[in-house]
């Protein structure tokens, strides 16, 4: 992680005039993952119970999609989990009576919450699970479980003591374990549950606007470069799906080539997380408020190439401009943010996108003009210059004064993002010098 200093031209500076002398105790829910250390009958096991797992989610969903074709109601988890009692003691699949029950069950919530999250319109419609891709299966029951934290070992049903890399001690209560696997890897997930005092926030206010030759730029003019760990690795990654392409397919040799590439795509995508990792902790650390852009990267990311009767224009292009942004993981970055604030007394706020990078900071006029090029903002009414992705910080940091102050109806905030009244309480210790 690289930050870079240029000069500030911050209109308005933001200082901190009231600080609570108290903390207030808070549940905190962690995960501790850490890689296993199988035998070869455990890892035999944990292919079986991820498959039966997911065996029973498709055999769910498909259920579920053939009730609402012959004009069915949502078949609740309660009904969900008779019909699973029915698969376990059936003749045609009694092999799931070897899988633990209660990962089998919680295939079935999983599917449940998947669907809540379709009509809620927070995901698209849930898909079947494949073979090879996110194999995993949860332990929701702290009672079955037992962590040796001392000897590094854990024990599951029907698994026995696995061993595992502790590298760090999980500190609270154990609640669930999940198992999964990636690039040809076990792990497991302990999530815990503690009661932690909330510390007083530290530093003060910033603006970021996120892009893609600056990662991140904030509103006091510093900025972190970005880490491009796809695009790094990408004409290596080239070669050894080619090679795997002419491989026959499920044979030896394909297997081993696959298990390459799967290795390239985890190095990157451990890179990537390693690195957001390290970013958005050094800024909740440093700042007690962030704001952010709310971007809607699934719309910014869409392919351009259209269809049979409209064909799209700069495909290859737009194709490329789409890789770099999901390089970048800005999603991931505002989740991280989020709850790493939350954890050290502060706040994430998100604001409105619109024209963050045509708006004059200093005179407030709004043209595509102002935007010279990808870098340069020159405003053309009154001539205030600066780097482009530093006054979209600054107005991003201008935006949240805006969403303070929507009492005004003029100002037509949308419910969306307008601020909680303890966002509204902390957002007050704060005054502008």
């Amino acid at each position: 992680m690289q930050l870079e200093n240029t000069v500030s031209t911050v209109s308005k500076v933001v200082v901190f005039c009231h600080r609570p002398n108290y903390t207030m105790g808070m549940q905190r829910l962690q995960a501790f993952k850490y890689e296993l250390m199988p035998n070869g009958e455990q890892q035999r096991n944990m292919r079986r119970f991820a498959g039966a797992c997911r065996f029973v989610f498709n055999q769910a969903l498909a259920l579920q999609q053939a009730n609402h074709e012959a004009g069915g109601k949502f078949i609740s988890y309660v009904a969900m989990a008779k019909q699973l009692t029915a698969w376990r003691n059936g003749s045609e699949t009694p092999w799931l009576k070897d899988s633990p029950v209660h990962p089998l069950q919680h295939a079935l919530k999983d599917l449940e919450k998947a669907y809540k999250n379709f009509f809620e319109k927070r995901a698209d419609f849930p898909r079947f699970k494949r073979k090879g891709q996110s194999d995993s299966f949860r332990y929701p029951d702290p009672k079955q479980i037992k962590l040796d934290q001392g000897n590094g070992r854990i024990f599951l049903p029907k698994l026995g003591w696995l061993r595992y890399r502790n590298s760090r001690e999980a500190s609270g209560e154990v609640r669930n374990v999940t198992v999964s696997q990636s690039g040809g890897k076990w792990f497991v997930s302990i999530q815990t549950r503690r009661e932690v005092e909330t510390p007083l926030p530290t530093g003060g206010i910033v603006g970021i606007d996120m892009g893609i030759a600056r990662f991140a730029t904030f509103s006091d003019g510093t900025y972190l470069a970005p880490l491009d760990s796809f695009k790094k690795h990408q004409q290596r990654l080239k070669k050894y799906q080619r090679r795997m392409a002419r491989k026959v397919k499920f044979s030896a040799n394909w297997k081993k080539a696959k298990a390459r590439v799967q290795k390239i795509h985890s190095h990157i995508g451990n890179a990537r997380k390693d690195y957001l990792h390290k970013a958005s902790t050094t800024i909740s650390q440093n700042h007690a408020i962030v704001c952010v852009e709310d971007l809607q990267i699934r719309n910014m990311s869409k392919s351009s190439k259209g269809n049979a009767e409209t064909h799209g224009k700069q495909v290859k292009q737009k194709s490329g401009l789409n890789r770099a942004i999901l390089d970048q993981g800005w999603g991931e970055f505002r989740r991280q943010l989020d709850y790493k604030l939350a954890w050290r007394g502060g706040h994430l706020i998100a604001v409105p996108p619109h024209n963050t990078s045509r708006t004059c900071p200093a005179c407030g006029h709004v043209s595509k003009e102002n935007r010279r090029s990808q870098a340069q903002f020159a405003c053309v009414a009154c001539g205030y210059e600066n780097h482009a992705d530093v006054v979209g910080a600054i107005n991003v940091l201008e935006a949240v004064y805006d969403l303070r102050d929507s009492g005004d109806p003029a100002l037509k905030c949308p419910e969306k993002y307008s601020l909680t009244s303890c966002q509204l309480r902390f957002f007050g210790s704060f005054r502008l010098g």
